[in-house]
């Protein structure tokens, strides 16, 4: 599988609506076509911040199945009303695993679980990667492959390793990023109510 990380800046006050929209719309309509939401989340330090993340199986199927879910009737009629939520949709990290992903389980009802992602950029490509502190629930690096869907940008140059880890509470996580400096990026992610990882 193939994995895009993508974080959303959107425009101040409109995150619940997207994430309204998106949980009602956008899940099982991709996940129709062959892509994998494999979660989404609300970033807790950012309020206007949605980050979500998309598999699939390999990059052919990739461009098959954005441009069905691009060109089709679902987005088309809910396009207007998820682009006017969003200031920026371009920081995109394309991703491949370099542990199993964990087995989603989407339900109902907004869990109290919390993920921390870290987000680490290196001036060249990784050959052995930052040895987590925590255990990690999944591990990606960056896939080194040409956008194959290009009116989606994703970030060009970039060699990233990104792992997560899961607590129970939001308590939990903040204790673990007390005093943090570790990695260009951390993120700390609450769960929407139809997230697959939770």
């Amino acid at each position: 599988m193939i994995v895009e990380l993508r974080q959303y800046a959107l425009h101040p006050g409109r995150r619940e609506d997207l994430i309204t929209l998106f949980d009602r719309e956008f899940v099982e309509s991709q996940e129709a076509l062959g892509m994998t939401v494999l979660g989404q989340f609300r970033d807790v330090r950012r309020p206007d911040a949605f980050v979500w993340l998309r598999g699939f199986p390999d990059l052919p199927a990739r461009a098959e199945a954005l441009a069905a879910f691009y060109g089709g009737p679902v987005w088309a009629e809910h396009k207007a009303e998820a682009n006017a939520t969003m200031a920026a949709f371009d920081d995109v990290l394309l991703l491949s695993p370099v542990t199993p992903l964990p087995a989603g389980a989407r339900d109902t009802g907004e869990p109290s679980s919390r993920l921390v992602a870290t987000i680490h950029l290196a001036a060249e490509p990784w050959t052995t990667f930052p040895e987590p502190d925590a255990p990690v629930l999944a591990a990606f690096t960056t896939l080194y492959a040409e956008n194959n869907f290009p009116a989606l940008p994703i970030r060009e140059g970039v060699h990233a390793y990104v792992w997560l880890t899961r607590f129970d509470t939001q308590a939990g996580a903040e204790k673990f990023l007390e005093g943090r400096q570790v990695g260009e990026q951390t993120l700390l992610l609450a769960p929407t109510s139809r997230s697959g990882m939770r």
